[in-house]
């Protein structure tokens, strides 16, 4: 038998979305598979797996740190990329000093079988499909990295977005068979997970290809309610989802759920209906605040998030101020703000208009000021309630940090035994640092 210091060791270091961490998950269960021993990216190891991104702006710049990182702990160790970036730009990748391994979409999954002795190449290996070869589905799962699982249901997505380059690295929209999704479940439920949070590109778009053929066998509604009837799972968050596809059947759903969490993250990506027209969104804003209205009038104490993107071609001040004030009458409780950056391949790279630097960073800057007010406001909305935190496995600082079920952060002193435990609180004050005070009930 394989003694440990014989074993080849294999670290990952993973960018972008939670879709993302749950497939790093699974890849490295399959170098386990293979009688690798996993290890801390800080730690030497024999290989280095780094899943890539192409949202996160300088893209290549973040990869290229952390290739050296790695070659810094070990300079004889194989470098691998795979990910969306690995999909669009190999080429790009595979001349990285120190990189000897590029696997798009398809190849990923399969990153066992390219590797042979991990004797460093002289140059980089590419092994990338078209992306139209990739119309099959591969379950995916994080469980070991943090308190909650993510969990893949959907890949892949069919929407014309004009800034976005998603449907150019993951295909067409595919999803898994609730059969296999309710499997995994249950694998994650006897790791002793007490959330999970569904993840994929497009996941309202659940059920388009689900057993290999375009129409929908069910929707995103049914897998929701096949998942509320698992036991063991204590909680079950939606991630991101397109609010043309979040159906009030679907909210209304949640609201007398067992399991799901009065949690949405509903992407906006601008209040403007001209700017939402050029990015070829599906929807305009009076739809977007019937869905908040909606939310609010069956949970009213929910926690909705919306992305945000400034500084989109053609975004004047008038459309920017358009967004700053819709948002502001809105009752969503925080932003995520994405600075627009240019993608080569996208309908919008071409676009007249183009906003200057200094003037996206300027709006971003307010909208982030926007988000932070957002918070705090829904924060002290939410002072005096009762709710229940999941405590997360780090001490940082001296402290433990949880989250309750409608997404406010808390924080008490260090105690290692209420690591992935769930307990009734009453939140009581905001701390300096913006997170929320409780007592134990």
């Amino acid at each position: 038998m394989t003694s440990s210091e014989d074993r080849k060791k294999v670290a990952f270091y993973t960018l972008g979305c939670k879709l993302n961490f749950s497939e790093t998950s699974t890849i490295a269960r399959s170098f386990e598979t293979e009688g690798f021993e996993r290890v801390d990216f800080e730690q030497p190891a024999d290989i280095y797996v780094i899943n890539t991104c192409s949202v996160t702006e300088n893209a290549d710049k973040q990869f290229k740190q952390i290739v050296r990182k790695a070659l810094k702990t070990n300079d004889k160790a194989f470098i691998a990329a795979v990910g969306c970036y690995a999909q669009l730009k190999p080429e790009e990748l595979a001349a990285v000093d120190g990189v000897d391994l590029v696997l798009g979409a398809k190849e990923k999954f399969d990153i066992t079988q390219y590797i042979d002795d991990l004797t460093k190449n002289n140059e980089g290996q590419v092994h990338s499909c078209e992306i139209s070869e990739t119309d099959f589905y591969v379950g995916s799962y994080s469980i070991g990295d943090r308190t909650r699982a993510f969990l893949k249901v959907q890949d892949g997505c069919d929407y014309k977005c004009t800034y976005c380059t998603i449907p150019m690295a993951r295909g067409i929209s595919r999803s898994d068979t609730i059969e296999n999704i309710l499997k995994n479940v249950h694998k994650i439920s006897e790791q002793g997970i007490k959330e999970i949070v569904l993840t994929g590109v497009n996941i309202g778009d659940y059920g388009k290809g689900e057993f290999g053929n375009k129409k929908h066998e069910h929707t995103f509604l049914d897998l929701v309610q096949a998942l509320d009837k698992v036991e063991g799972i204590e909680r079950l968050r939606i991630s991101s989802i397109e609010p043309n596809l979040l159906k009030d059947e679907t909210i209304d759903f949640v609201s007398k759920s067992k399991a799901f969490v009065p949690h949405f993250h509903v992407p906006l990506q601008s209040g403007s209906n001209d700017i939402l027209k050029k990015m070829k969104r599906r929807y305009l804003r009076e739809v977007y605040a019937s869905r908040v209205a909606k939310i609010k009038e069956v949970m009213p104490h929910a926690c909705i998030g919306a992305d945000v993107i400034v500084g989109f071609p053609g975004e004047t001040d008038e459309h920017f101020l358009e967004t700053y004030h819709f948002l502001s009458e809105l009752e969503v409780s925080y932003l995520h703000v994405f600075t627009y950056s240019e993608r080569d391949n996208t309908e919008a790279v071409l676009m007249e208009g183009v906003v200057p630097d200094a003037v996206r960073a300027k709006r971003s800057k307010m909208l982030r000021g926007l988000s932070a007010k957002k918070r705090n406001a829904f924060y002290q909305s939410q002072l005096g309630t009762e709710r229940i935190v999941l405590f997360e496995g780090e001490n940082k600082q001296g402290y433990i940090h949880g989250f309750t079920e409608n997404y406010v952060k808390v924080k008490t002193p260090w105690n290692p035994e209420l690591v992935n435990t769930l307990h009734r609180v009453k939140l009581t004050k905001i701390d300096s640092d913006g997170m929320v005070r409780f007592d134990f009930l």
